[in-house]
């Protein structure tokens, strides 16, 4: 006969084999979300859920992304600034071949090497013109959502053809893709291994263009005069609610890390409120790279606000320290761990410079160089211009020091160029528009060759 406290420790092993040791990760990314676009920022907009996540979390009062959607990107999976790569000043375009390059390793692959459970959920405009550089050729298990940017959120289609896929197969269907991408994430992690922890990544493609809504959002808003800021909302209002419901599906799996992020500033001219900083997206101010981000851990820190500059490149070494697993890269980061100053309560934090880069399609080469409050802006345009900047004293950056601080200037313009030169031989190709004899594919699940 089994001893009655044999079968209890037994019981008890068994349900701890059911609880992963490591904390689980749900990595949250918006796109184009302006600085002053969630209620908890000041904004009328309906935000309840990440309001709530705010609350209880720590918020980033300088988190910096890269000014457009694929540097960010880039930038958050690999801790590693994209100029590095080739992928430091645009995006990638449905007829364009270039991603992120098959030798950079990526956060999936940290946490899938360390025994994790991985899904990349959403927009991954990170390459897919082969196969090596798709999501799950990246550490990823499971994919669903889109490639590009800037799909139809009804039709699931860019220019035509068909842009949404689960695993390399595409789908066609039928719903709101802020709502479809929460559905699907709803479902994976119900059906997860229970046995391990899991690393989700959700990039959501709201509340990019084309400024679509469902129209019980859009009622919400109807005492907005603008047509753009009247969707713009309605599109973060349906976003906040999608993740409250990852949310709420994600209750009772154990202790987990969630972390809410923008890829870049919002863009003014589609409905975005960046409030008083200077311009938006698809620039190096302050409008265009300081973004929104929380981090919810309330098992590991306390709520608050957390004051040090930080970016996007951090996450990866911040969020393999918080779980306790190896970056495991051969490469150097750029990006710094900012556990240990999170857990001390903020204060003094590790990032001490970062530079911005950016070339609009349409537009002049743009840099930035920040050393601690001193940023120093130059523009390629003809004739060129170069601003400096004090945040601490001049956060909405209204007055040039260039004249008054010529040693500063010079010591940040240096650093500046040291960046500059990093760019690889070979550049990607910058065309803005598809080039002669492209043709759309009629599902991009298909493109991608071996």
């Amino acid at each position: 006969m089994i001893r009655r406290e044999f079968l209890q420790t037994a019981v008890a092993m068994s349900a701890a084999a059911q609880v992963p040791a490591r904390p689980n990760v749900i990595l949250i990314l918006a796109d184009d979300l302006g600085w002053k676009d969630l209620g908890f920022m000041g904004a009328a907009t309906r935000t309840p859920n990440l309001d709530r996540l705010a609350a209880e979390g720590v918020k980033f009062g300088q988190m910096h992304a890269c000014p457009l959607c694929s540097p960010t990107r880039a930038a958050l999976l690999t801790g590693r600034h994209p100029i590095r790569f080739g992928l430091g000043y645009t995006v990638v375009r449905p007829w364009s071949t270039y991603g992120l390059p098959v030798g950079e390793r990526t956060m999936a692959n940290a946490f899938a090497e360390a025994g994790y459970e991985t899904a990349i959920i959403g927009k991954w405009h990170l390459g897919h013109s082969n196969v090596r550089q798709l999501p799950r050729s990246r550490g990823f298990g499971h994919f669903y959502g889109h490639l590009n940017g800037a799909i139809d959120y009804f039709t699931h289609l860019r220019d035509g053809g068909l842009d949404w896929q689960r695993n390399g197969v595409g789908v066609r269907e039928e719903g709101y893709t802020t709502e479809l991408l929460a559905a699907e994430a709803e479902r994976w992690l119900r059906a997860r291994n229970r046995a391990k922890p899991f690393f989700l990544y959700l990039p959501f493609n709201a509340p990019h263009a084309p400024l679509q809504a469902p129209a019980q959002y859009l009622e919400r808003y109807a005492s907005i005069a603008d047509e753009k800021r009247r969707a713009y909302c309605a599109m973060v209002d349906c976003l906040d609610v999608a993740v409250g419901k990852v949310l709420e599906a994600a209750r009772g799996a154990g202790p987990t890390i969630v972390v809410f992020v923008s890829d870049n500033g919002g863009p003014r001219g589609s409905g975005a409120d960046n409030g008083p900083l200077r311009a938006g997206k698809a620039t190096v101010f302050e409008g265009g790279i300081k973004v929104p981000a929380i981090l919810h851990a309330p098992h590991l820190l306390k709520a608050g606000d957390y004051k040090p500059m930080a970016s996007v490149m951090d996450l990866l070494p911040t969020l393999a320290e918080a779980a306790g697993i190896p970056v495991g890269t051969g490469k150097a980061l750029d990006g710094v761990s900012h556990w240990g100053a999170l857990t001390a309560g903020g204060g003094v934090g590790p990032r001490k410079s970062l530079f911005s880069s950016v070339q609009d399609a349409r537009g002049p080469r743009q840099h930035a160089f920040r050393e601690g409050p001193w940023k120093l802006v130059s523009i390629e345009s003809v004739p060129a211009q170069e601003m400096l900047f004090h945040l601490e004293e001049d956060p909405y950056e209204k007055t040039d020091r260039l004249a008054a601080a010529p040693t500063v200037a010079e010591r940040l313009r240096k650093q500046m160029k040291e960046w500059v030169a990093l760019q690889p031989p070979g550049e990607a190709n910058f065309a803005g528009v598809a080039h002669p004899g492209y043709v759309v594919p009629k599902d991009y699940a298909k493109v991608a060759v071996e």
